[in-house]
């Protein structure tokens, strides 16, 4: 905790390696400050690592700084979770920010699943994910977020957010999501922005580029209601791989989740090669 009453100072560095043939342990954990992790579990076998990211505190403010580093090494497999959504409340006139950064060798896979950042009202919030990529590296993630609370008119009315999630491969940058959204925004109701939408959401994976037909059938499956609508989208690289986008906005963000979760299962076996098998957190 720094010097000023009820702001948290929180670090948190997590190092994945391959033991032996077939196991992947969390090889070095440290933290400072309310962010840190339980034992790992392996509900998938010895292969795959499960760790869950606990914040004891169950919310950011106004002043908080969290960052989480993350390094997958050579032939390990990593699947990091939270028990909860993230929740961000008043900032009263300080920036409030959390910094996921995500290093994933050759050959080693991570599956970044937190669930939802919930803003309050006012919100002065910035939530960056960086995720750094060798070539012959799979990873398939998300970032979900809802505006207010769904019991208030208008869900959100007072705050700002900025989001930004970037993806390198081989230390270049290969897709970009950056940008700030103020409650008051007229990018909220704009049929080129959120079109009124309190819930929205971002699934990207990189891994084996699967077929094109492929890509078709999952996008004649997505929705386009007044509830809910997706798209995706297939950016080829190089090496017969590709990085995969699915963009998602909801009324309720309880479907914008269950429609990643759906595309997640369709698209871990295609970039990772590996059956999806669904964590236990999200039932419980």
């Amino acid at each position: 905790m720094n010097g000023m009453a009820n702001e948290w100072q929180a670090r948190l560095a997590l190092s994945f390696a391959s033991q032996g043939q077939y196991k992947t342990v969390l090889a070095d954990r440290w933290h400072e400050g309310p962010l840190l992790v339980q034992k790992a579990l392996y509900p998938e076998g010895p292969g795959i690592c499960h760790v869950a990211i606990l914040h004891p505190p169950s919310g950011i403010a106004g002043g908080d700084v969290l960052t989480i580093d993350v390094h997958v090494g050579q032939q390990a497999h990593a699947v990091l979770a939270t028990p909860g959504a993230t929740r961000w409340y008043k900032s009263n006139g300080r920036n409030a920010s959390q910094t996921t950064t995500i290093h994933v060798v050759r050959d080693a896979r991570i599956d970044w699943l937190p669930q939802e950042n919930i803003y309050f009202e006012g919100t002065d919030a910035h939530s960056a994910t960086h995720v750094q990529l060798q070539t012959g590296a799979s990873a398939i993630g998300w970032e979900m977020a809802q505006l207010g609370s769904i019991d208030s008119d208008g869900h959100w009315n007072n705050g700002r957010i900025g989001l930004n999630t970037q993806v390198y491969l081989d230390g270049s940058l290969v897709w970009i999501d950056a940008g700030e959204l103020g409650a008051s925004d007229r990018l909220r109701h704009a049929a080129n922005g959120l079109d009124g939408f309190s819930a929205m959401g971002t699934l990207w994976g990189f891994g084996t580029a699967p077929d094109q037909d492929i890509i078709e059938q999952l996008a004649d499956t997505l929705p386009w209601t007044d509830c809910l609508r997706a798209g995706i989208t297939c950016l080829p690289q190089k090496h017969e791989q590709a990085l995969i986008l699915v963009r998602a906005v909801g009324t309720h963000m309880e479907d914008v989740r269950n429609l990643l979760v759906a595309q997640w299962t369709a698209l871990r076996p295609l970039l990772m090669n590996t059956p999806a098998v669904p964590l236990r957190l999200w039932t419980t």
